[in-house]
């Protein structure tokens, strides 16, 4: 099992910053890659940014150059830098935990707002 805690969403203005984080418990060491996705009201849940334990990274093309996706394996943690935030950006933030197999699991999310 593995539990994911996303934290960092919030409100803020257009061309803002916000980073949001997401610790990782339980049976860490099966965890292949993770990353970040999105949902805004009435869309399909999104790929944002991933990173593999090889610290590769890959980036939806409405996000590159904006965020940067990165980890601290000592704290079991990833991050998403999140800048010149638009009000497109507006989601539910997940973080997502990729093991073998196809074995996924998600946090709750956190919600993100930009305002114009």
């Amino acid at each position: 099992q593995v539990q994911l805690v996303e934290s960092g969403g919030g409100l803020v203005q257009a061309g803002g910053s916000l980073r949001l984080s997401c610790a990782a418990s339980g049976s860490i060491f099966s965890i292949n890659s993770m990353g970040w996705y999105r949902q805004a009201p009435g869309k399909q849940r999104e790929l944002v940014a991933d990173i593999t334990n090889s610290d590769e990274t890959n980036y939806a093309d409405s996000v590159k150059g904006r965020f940067t996706v990165s980890r601290d394996k000592a704290k079991n943690t990833v991050y998403l830098q999140m800048n010149s935030l638009k009000p497109e950006d507006t989601a539910v933030y997940y973080c997502k935990g990729s093991l073998a197999f196809g074995i996924n699991y998600w946090g709750r999310g956190t919600q993100v707002t930009v305002s114009s």
